[in-house]
């Protein structure tokens, strides 16, 4: 993994996006919703149909032939040198990070060194790229903010997505006891663990409903789904959106059903 301090660029015309596999399956709405925000930014947004998944499900349970197979036919999806957004900071931790890992030594190691610094998580793109302003439209209300592990320690977006939400007037910020624990979703753990991973989320989910917040934010859908999972079982009224509804939301207004 690169220890180096990232020199971000200047805001591009345009970027790509990507947008991650959960995403695609379970809420498009929030792909849309991202790119809307990135259009109102002021970059126009390419989406290549094409795109599946990172990599990672077979890069983090050991399987590292595959993980670079699926890497090379994702880097190569994204020929132009413009950034590549990526909605879940654990999709772009394995493509920032990993894919050097991946290639280090090989004939592709250029290749991959030049794609991985052109890979951005979407708050830290709208933050320090875009310098994006936010102006709240919507009525007074309270959120907690759910980081997963990789955004938190290998891309630092927690930092990036508590400035969005700072800047919404309106919004009151909560904080959870043990914030920085993992949700137990963790990708393959939580099929390969589903006993610890049933208790970690437990913990969060008791964590989370003791702030007294109206609603989870996160800009990662595989912590959503579990969090989400663990509150419909437990018939709590707390419920988790993406980081990217939410700020369009309330820019915009609720979207028409």
């Amino acid at each position: 993994m690169s220890s180096a301090i990232r020199i971000y660029p200047a805001k591009p015309e345009k970027v790509y996006i990507y947008a991650t596999c959960l995403v695609d399956m379970f809420s498009p709405q929030s792909g849309l919703d991202a790119i809307r925000l990135l259009e109102l930014a002021g970059v126009e947004v390419i989406y290549v149909p094409k795109q599946s998944c990172c990599g990672q499900p077979a890069y983090s349970s050991g399987y590292e032939d595959d993980a670079r197979t699926t890497a090379l036919s994702q880097m190569a999806l994204f020929p132009e040198p413009w950034p590549v957004v990526v909605l879940s900071g654990s999709c772009g931790g394995m493509m920032h990070h990993h894919y050097r890992r991946l290639f280090a030594g090989s004939e592709h190691q250029q290749q991959a060194d030049q794609f991985c610094d052109r890979v951005f998580e979407l708050t830290e793109f709208l933050v320090q790229v875009c310098r994006i302003q936010l102006s709240d439209q919507g009525p007074a209300t309270s959120v907690v903010l759910h980081t997963s592990c990789a955004a938190r320690r290998e891309m630092k977006v927690h930092i990036t997505a508590r400035q969005l939400l700072g800047q919404l007037e309106r919004v009151e910020l909560r904080e959870q006891a043990y914030e920085s624990e993992c949700c137990g979703f963790g990708g393959t753990f939580s099929v390969r663990h589903p006993a610890i991973s049933e208790a970690m989320v437990q913990d969060k989910t008791q964590h989370l409903n003791d702030t007294g917040a109206a609603q989870l934010i996160s800009a990662d859908w595989g912590c959503l789904l579990n969090i989400n999972g663990a509150f419909e079982y437990q018939k709590k009224e707390m419920k988790g959106i993406h980081l990217a509804s939410f700020l369009l939301e309330r820019l915009e207004g609720p979207h028409a059903q």
